[in-house]
């Protein structure tokens, strides 16, 4: 910058901030300020004739005064004024008056603007600095609209000044962080990342800023700088510091660029050429190497310049998680910070090490620090630094040391900051429940956790527990027998009544051969809590009682006693007076023989996936997920689920309903599938155990199932899951096989399930499930397709687009909404709408084209959309005779098509109009003389014409044969349906 010359010192301003503080009190410096401010404002309104130097002076006094605190309403203009001056010092004062004072919604803004271009379009770099910096300190949206497309042309100017190109970059960066709408793409993006390649370092540190930024939201324009950046970056790590002795600090090389540089990198997956994959590496282990040296100065400077180098290359390990070799070096290299004396250090040593605990790679060497962890976690005197090593604790279990780990943390949990205590109660839920070393550890461990840390115990927490003991045969009573115990300390967390209440309610028969807990003692047990709980604890402990009344007859009398108590029979409470006049009436009327059959033990839940870790990733979004780890050795790591549910003994999900539950089941949590695709069908759907007639389907090995519970009931509008008979929900998805397509990167064609079915997992491997929700009225749908990483890695560049092959294009119009986003996150999912809309009847599908990077290698994935020509169907009323003088009209060649076949599932009149109903056609009662047969009739909705369809279906129970018949006014459409229609029987 230029140099300010002698005669630019201005004596009065120097004078003005003397006299200000030579002030004695608050009132003496308002009485200056006050003299000034009326004589600058005479100054601006009576001499026009003011000098370029006396408006300088005077507002540099009107800035001085703002930072005193004082308002100031006037010389805006002035400053605005200075704004045009030539010289250096003028200028620069009416720029910073303007950042400091002018509103971005002052009516003044448009002149600045227009002033700012001026000294943009100039050639002189002084000039054009200012007007960025005042750019990138206003950052308003106007200026940011009207300035933008013109940084960019100063950015790739070969004219540029290296001085101007370090401004402009960063001047873009602020607007694109304000309004990222306003900054232009086009050329300039392909040439920026050239400036990588700047002899000026300070060139390339700002052009890496935008860079960055830039590439996160459209990372496809800038991939090119990858090859680029390895190649600085490869530059400045083999480089001694006194290479670059402009920019070594501390005699660590350009350590602010070589930060930035490997965030860029951390945008993309690996190179996958293998020369440049091969260089980055070399990079990696300089990185690693160097920060093994000797230190070259004992200053902290030193050390901070060094460790924000090897931090950020570890991130950048980790990221890719592709180089075994380099994962374990980097685990080694953190596990030497761990016992570091500097704190900071010690807690990004145990972030990174979170990280590293996920890779199938490094999980092993990040074990071998259990021990460091654990005595961080005891003596650590930052709250923050124990926080991460409960993280670590928690990442880097698995069944090998589960039970230490579990009861280190109980351990810890009773002296735990309350900060941090909720989190922590969900870890050791999650491990027990994930690494069992059997069910009745599992019941101790939650027990315990109820004990220690009752406050912060969730819903979640104990209605899991309650769902596995009834899903257990073999550790009920156990359960049962340790609640009871653990009801008998005189303090007792009314988390802990309500498990009592629940287990003994349901299994307390099997301990009461003991006369210690004999059923008498059971209740007076239970009732001796009754008065210190709250309402809802109140209420399960009623349905306990009405429960005991069934297992123990023998003290009926007293538990009806109390039911018959006013304190609940007129209790305030809707709920509690309700239940206990019902209890009461239900215990008086009913005979045992009902009381049995209406008090039955509760069925086995359906086998879910937990909810606990849907709500500790809402609570802690980035929290590593303790699957990951096992991610690429087995894709369904064994958990108490699956374990009860592929054992011998595990009590199957099929169990009748009983006609009432009188201590009713947990409240349904929300599984990880309703918090991934936020659908849920409602809470009483997942509320009450279903029987064989009406199973959810079994989601598809390996997969989790994040949709399928979402998925598995058609439309309201079809009426077909309501219309099923007995047995016929099984006929009915075995047509198909519900599960969905896995394994396969491509389906060739389309699941016959979707053809009267609307909802349902479209395809699922062991990375992606892909849910469609679907809804059809006339010749328009509207698709919403769900696309769910079942991963802990994000899916980047997730890129899914849909098309019409061939004649498809004509006669369907897709409209796709793009997604807003193209990263998805690990457990995470996106949504996306498609409408589409029959112009013309068709054979083909859409084809649904998905392209995403995961883990560094790319991934493609094609299917069908179920986007069939039944879906345009719309049902027809008429009477036997329209019926059949219809028939008759339709007797051209090729407008019938007729089938007679072999039925592939048992022939059931109930299934077969279920069938037919979710196809689309309206059934005609009374038409065909043989009340076995089906008569249809329907229209095909498209936008260049209507087909009218009819049908007769007759089916030969004798021979388990159908005879189909189709007539349509369309050649065509009668032998699509014809084919559709074969496959639903």
């Amino acid at each position: 910058m230029p140099t300010v010359a002698k005669g630019d010192a201005m004596r009065g301003l120097a004078v003005f901030i003397s006299d200000i503080r030579n002030c004695k009190s608050k009132e003496a410096e308002q009485k200056r300020i006050n003299k000034e401010l009326a004589n600058i404002r005479s100054k601006f309104k009576g001499d026009k004739t003011l000098d370029g130097y006396s408006k300088k002076k005077y507002v540099c006094k009107l800035l001085f005064i703002f930072l005193l605190g004082h308002d100031i309403d006037f010389g805006h203009m002035e400053a605005v004024n200075l704004l045009s001056s030539n010289k250096y010092t003028e200028k620069q004062i009416g720029y910073l008056f303007i950042s400091v004072l002018v509103n971005t919604e002052s009516e003044l803004i448009r002149l600045i603007i227009q002033a700012i271009k001026n000294d943009l379009f100039t050639r002189n770099p002084v000039h054009i600095c200012l007007a960025l910096q005042c750019i990138a300190n206003i950052g308003s949206k106007e200026m940011a609209e009207a300035l933008a497309p013109e940084i960019p042309k100063l950015i790739v100017s070969g004219e540029t000044l290296d001085a101007v190109k370090q401004s402009a970059c960063l001047c873009l960066l602020r607007l694109f962080r304000t309004s990222p709408e306003t900054v232009p793409s086009g050329e300039w993006t392909q040439r920026v990342g050239h400036l990588l390649n700047d002899q000026h370092l300070g060139v390339v540190t700002s052009a890496t800023s935008l860079i960055h930024t830039l590439a996160q939201k459209t990372p496809e324009d800038f991939r090119q700088c990858v090859q680029l950046a390895i190649s600085r970056l490869s530059r400045i790590v083999t480089s001694s510091y006194t290479d670059l002795q402009d920019y070594t600090y501390y005699f660590v090389p350009a350590p602010w660029l070589s930060v930035k540089l490997l965030r860029l990198l951390q945008v993309y997956p690996p190179p996958e050429d293998p020369a440049m994959r091969g260089r980055l590496n070399e990079c990696l282990e300089t990185i690693l190497n160097k920060a093994q040296e000797p230190p070259k100065s004992k200053k902290v400077q030193h050390s901070n310049a060094k460790n924000a180098v090897l931090f950020e290359a570890i991130n950048l390990i980790i990221h890719h998680d592709t180089e075994p070799t380099l994962l374990v070096r980097a685990c080694n290299q953190l596990g030497q910070f761990l016992q570091h004396r500097e704190t900071n250090l010690r807690y990004l040593a145990l972030e990174s090490m979170c990280l590293l605990a996920s890779s199938e790679f490094s999980h092993e060497a990040v074990k071998k620090h259990m021990d460091t962890v654990i005595t961080a976690l005891k003596t650590e005197r930052d709250v923050s630094v124990r926080q991460r090593a409960v993280d670590l604790l928690y990442g880097m279990c698995d069944k090998s040391n589960a039970e230490e780990i579990v009861a280190e943390m109980l351990s810890y949990l009773e002296t735990a900051d309350y900060s941090i205590r909720e989190e922590m109660v969900l870890k050791v839920a999650i491990l027990a429940e994930k690494y069992p070393v059997d069910y009745t550890w599992y019941v101790d461990t939650i027990l315990n956790l109820i004990r220690i840390a009752g406050d912060y115990v969730s819903d979640e927490v104990w209605y899991r527990v309650i769902q596995i003991v009834i899903n257990r045969d073999d550790v009920q009573g156990y359960a049962a027998k340790v609640v009871f115990e653990a009801l008998q300390a005189p303090a007792c967390h009314e988390n802990m009544v309500k498990v009592g209440g629940y287990i003994l309610g349901e299994f307390g028969n099997l301990i009461a051969g003991d006369q210690r807990s004999s059923p008498m003692v059971q209740f007076q047990l239970l009732h001796s809590k009754y008065h210190l709980c709250s309402a809802p604890t109140r209420g399960l402990l009623l349905s306990t009682y009405i429960k005991f009344i069934n297992l123990f007859p023998e003290i009926k009398g007293q538990l009806q006693d109390v039911l018959r108590n006013n304190n609940n029979l007129q209790n305030a409470d809707a709920e509690l007076q309700q239940r206990a006049i019902e209890y009461l009436q239900l215990s008086t009327v009913a005979s045992q023989d009902v009381l049995a059959t209406v008090l039955e033990e509760m069925p086995p839940f359906p086998e879910r996936e937990s909810s606990i870790l849907a709500k500790l990733k809402k609570k802690k979004p980035n929290v590593s997920d303790i699957e990951v780890k096992e991610g690429k050795k087995s894709s369904n790591p064994p958990t108490l689920n699956n374990s009860a549910a592929n054992t011998p003994e595990a009590t199957p999900v099929s169990a009748p309903v009983p006609v009432m539950a009188a201590a009713p089941a947990p409240a349904p949590v929300q599984s990880a599938s309703d918090d991934l695709l936020g659908l849920s069908a409602g809470p009483a759907a997942a509320a009450v155990p279903v029987t064989n007639n009406f199973a959810a389907p079994a989601a598809p090995a390996g997969g989790g199932g994040l949709l399928v519970d979402v998925f598995d009931t058609p439309p309201a509008q079809n009426n077909v899951s309501s219309a099923l008979a007995p047995q016929a929900e099984d006929n009915f998805f075995n047509m198909a096989g519900e599960t969905a397509p896995s394994g396969d990167a491509s389906a060739t064609e389309l699941d016959g399930r979707f053809a009267i079915k609307n909802n349902g997992v479209l395809f699922e491997n062991e990375l992606l499930q892909i849910g469609v929700k679907a809804e059809y009225k006339g010749n328009l749908g509207r698709l919403g397709l769900f696309y769910g990483n079942k991963t802990s890695y994000p899916f980047q560049f997730f890129t899914p687009t849909v098309s019409c092959p061939g004649e498809l294009a004509s006669a369907l119009n897709v409209q796709t909404k793009p997604l807003d986003v193209n990263t998805v996150e690990g457990g995470a999912q996106v949504q996306q709408i498609i409408n589409v809309e029959c112009i013309a009847d068709f054979l083909d599908a859409p084809i649904l084209s998905i392209k995403f990077s995961y883990s560094g290698s790319m991934q493609q994935i094609n299917l069908m959309l179920p986007v069939m020509l039944n879906k345009f169907f719309e049902p027809v009323e008429m009477d036997a005779t329209t019926f059949f003088n219809r028939w008759k009209q339709l007797n051209s060649p090729g407008q019938e098509e007729q089938k007679i076949f072999k039925a592939t599932y048992p022939i059931n009149q109930d299934n077969s109009r279920t069938k037919l109903l979710g196809f689309g056609f309206g059934l005609l009662d009374g038409v065909d003389p043989n009340p076995d047969n089906f008569v249809g009739a329907g229209i095909i909705k498209a936008q260049s014409s209507q087909v009218g369809c009819l049908l007769r279906l007759e089916p030969n129970m004798q021979a388990q044969m159908y005879r189909l018949t189709l007539r349509t006014s369309s050649n065509s459409v009668t032998t699509r349906l014809a084919d559709l229609l074969l496959k639903l029987f």
